[in-house]
């Protein structure tokens, strides 16, 4: 299930309406077949691997990710279906799929057909892995997540707006990185015009993978506009934001409460009197910024450090119910 959930990783950001989903097919000891949700949602997972597996998938194993889809679709025949034929002795799944077209009737069509079904393996890490297409189910919305570059008196650029370069190379780098997981970037109208950000991605090989470019603006823009945090709901083939530019378009994100994720990454300097990486984000007590964030991650990049933050309660704790009532 582990190589499983880091094929479907290759598919994030790429696969939105669908959820990006792994899959291995395995028969005495050996990986037969591999398969991750191609770019646009089809093929699917499933269908990958048990095309590379063919006839030996009979009577082998198969680890997947979600549960096979079960409804018709005019992309291609639905995964529980492709299974049955197949005849594989056992699947081994992860999660139930929320999409209430599926919704368990996946899982119940292969019993029906005398697959062995084992559900619930690495359901938590799953869960992480799909993120987007759970929120976009369970809140209507994107999964965003909010990247901010700052020094260690938490200013993002000097008081002249100079900003290039804050954190090093290996920061950046990796902010590229992130780029390519999120179906679009957003920024402010501030920064659009002051830095004119090209917001792609730069790294060899994934150039392909830079996202939608997005900016939060109330007059039309050069890019495609939104003109409030809460319009992001309205975002087609979205399930992953990137929230990237600007004090005041991440304030309003905050204040919003539409963030899901930090990314801050601290450079080793002082700026001193700069622009500070937040205005006003709505917070009427000291009290109450307590228990809102809960650090997942923190390494080094370069002489930088990256520190990862997800909602906690009861923020995460609905998206997690959510999630873990479809994987019952």
């Amino acid at each position: 299930m582990a190589a499983a959930l880091a094929l479907a990783a290759r598919g994030r950001g790429r696969t939105a309406p669908n959820p990006n989903v792994g899959c291995v097919i395995v028969r005495q000891g050996h990986v037969i077949g591999r398969g991750w949700t191609q770019p646009g949602g089809r093929p699917h997972a499933e269908a990958m691997a048990l095309a590379e597996a063919g006839d030996a998938a009979k009577g082998a194993t198969v680890y997947v990710t979600l549960e096979p889809c079960a409804h018709p679709s005019p992309r291609g025949p639905a995964c529980a279906d492709l299974l049955v034929g197949a005849g594989p002795a056992r699947v081994v799944a992860a999660l139930t799929d929320p999409d209430p077209r599926t919704a368990g009737q996946g899982f119940a069509r292969l019993r029906a057909a005398g697959i062995d079904v084992v559900e619930g393996v690495l359901a938590d890490e799953a869960r992480r892995s799909i993120m987007g297409f759970l929120t976009r189910q369970a809140l209507g919305r994107p999964y965003v997540t909010l990247k901010l570059a700052l020094s260690l008196d938490g200013m993002i650029a000097r008081a002249d707006g100079e900003s290039r370069w804050i954190t090093g190379a290996a920061a950046r780098a990796h902010t590229h990185l992130e780029r390519s997981r999120h179906e679009a970037i957003l920024v402010g109208r501030g920064t659009w015009e002051a830095d004119q950000p090209s917001l792609d991605v730069r790294l060899a090989g994934l150039e392909a993978r830079s996202p939608r470019r997005i900016v939060l603006s109330a007059s039309r823009q050069e890019a495609e506009t939104i003109a409030s945090p809460s319009e992001i709901s309205a975002l087609e083939g979205v399930d992953h934001l990137f929230v990237e530019g600007g004090a005041q378009t991440a304030s309003a994100f905050l204040a919003a409460g539409l963030v899901d994720r930090l990314l801050l990454y601290r450079a080793p300097i002082l700026i001193g009197a700069g622009k500070p990486a937040l205005g006003d984000i709505g917070l009427a007590a000291l009290a109450d910024a307590h228990g809102r964030w809960t650090l997942v991650d923190s390494r080094m990049l370069g002489i930088d450090r990256l520190e990862v933050y997800e909602r906690g309660q009861p923020h995460q704790e609905k998206l997690l119910d959510f999630s873990a009532r479809m994987g019952r």
